[in-house]
């Protein structure tokens, strides 16, 4: 005899005991109490008890209703039928729904309160990278997931709005960015709509101030993304002609491009190297300085009120980055796509806190009418 014929057979071996999740299941639905040993009590027969039939069940022991709406289902409706709760939480003077305060608390270090009031911040700017776009080698758009991007952006950037402030949405004048500033613009309304704030935002407006850097070509000055596509069709004539040597804007653009290609950093090089041909990153906080200056000015009123206290500004990545580390003294790094620069500018537009990647860092704040003439005159 082997040791398999001694065996049992495993289909005459009963388990008279019910697995613990089993138990507890039939204890529920049967509405009995479970054995001490977490399993139901077996009957003569050995088995154990069968559930009741859903019928002779008690009044919510079942998962679903006589509908069969699953038990979830009916809970989410309940919250949804409950009377609205109106009650809201005062902070500082502001009023705030319990909602919205849980939605919009976050890790942003902010002064004390006994010290807001000497900082007298008369406008705040928001200076936000467009969304993932589809390609740099020409004036691409947004992909949807560059547009969602954008739209939750602004649906977050709502929750920081007060009754009665007025928005102005500002970007430069590239696809990418105008449809960046189109999906703000829609998320900041559903964010308004949904939070219940009654505040006024104005259509997105290109302005020349917030355009890329640029490059200096034959054509004149050009944005770096256009200059790649005159690069390439001028370096592909001279490739195939090999007459003559690349023009020096051509040379410099090149090196670029390929530090781009080669899976580097070519910001960082415009950031530190000297470049001939390319804008200045100091040419950008100013041109940036420049334009926000302009849309203060306009703002402002015979009082000295701001008809618009905040600005949203969707530009790009590089004079993002030159700003940042002009604000800040280093090279934060390359913005994410939708990354925000906060810009809260005092009373009297001379001084400003700028905040980026948890670091906040006070500036002075230079005037719209002072730009430094570089160019040689020849005189003494």
């Amino acid at each position: 005899m082997t040791g398999v014929e001694n065996r049992p057979d495993a289909r005459s071996v009963h388990r008279y005991e019910a697995p613990d999740y089993l138990s507890r299941y039939r204890s529920r639905r049967g509405g009995g109490k479970a054995s001490p040993e977490g399993s139901s009590q077996p009957d003569r027969a050995g088995a154990a008890a069968a559930p009741s039939p859903p019928e002779a069940l008690p009044e919510g022991s079942r998962n679903t209703d006589q509908g069969g709406t699953p038990l979830y289902l009916r809970r989410f409706r309940e919250r949804g039928s409950a009377p609205v709760e109106t009650t809201t939480v005062t902070y500082e003077g502001r009023e705030f729904t319990p909602a919205l305060a849980e939605a919009s608390r976050g890790k942003e270090i902010a002064a004390p309160i006994e010290r807001r009031a000497s900082e007298r911040i008369v406008c705040e700017i928001s200076i936000i990278r467009h969304g993932i776009t589809q390609g740099y080698s020409t004036d691409a758009g947004l992909t949807p997931m560059g547009g969602w991007q954008a739209h939750r952006r602004g649906h977050e950037l709502a929750r920081r709005f007060d009754h009665g402030d007025r928005v102005r949405l500002v970007c430069a004048d590239t696809n990418r960015a105008r449809q960046t500033a189109d999906q703000l613009y829609r998320g900041v309304t559903d964010g308004l709509a949904m939070w219940g704030i009654e505040a006024e935002i104005t259509l997105p407006e290109p302005i020349p101030e917030l355009r890329n850097f640029g490059v200096w070509t034959p054509d004149g000055l050009r944005d770096v993304t256009s200059a790649f596509r005159q690069y390439q069709a001028t370096n592909e004539t001279l490739e195939r002609l090999a007459v003559g040597d690349r023009p020096r804007w051509l040379v410099e653009i090149d090196r670029f491009y390929r530090t781009q290609l080669g899976g580097a950093d070519p910001i960082q090089e415009w950031l530190t190297i000297p470049m001939m041909y390319f804008e200045p990153p100091a040419m950008c906080v100013r041109r940036f300085w420049r334009g926000f200056h302009r849309l203060i000015t306009s703002s402002t009123q015979a009082d000295g009120t701001l008809t618009h206290r905040r600005i949203l500004a969707a530009t790009h990545s590089g004079p993002m980055r030159a700003f940042a580390t002009w604000a800040h003294g280093y090279d934060p790094g390359e913005p994410l796509n939708t990354e925000e620069i906060r810009v809260k500018v005092r009373e009297g537009a001379q001084s400003a806190f700028v905040s980026y990647r948890n670091r906040v860092t006070e500036v002075n704040v230079p005037p719209p009418d002072e730009f430094p003439q570089w160019e040689d005159t020849g005189e003494a």
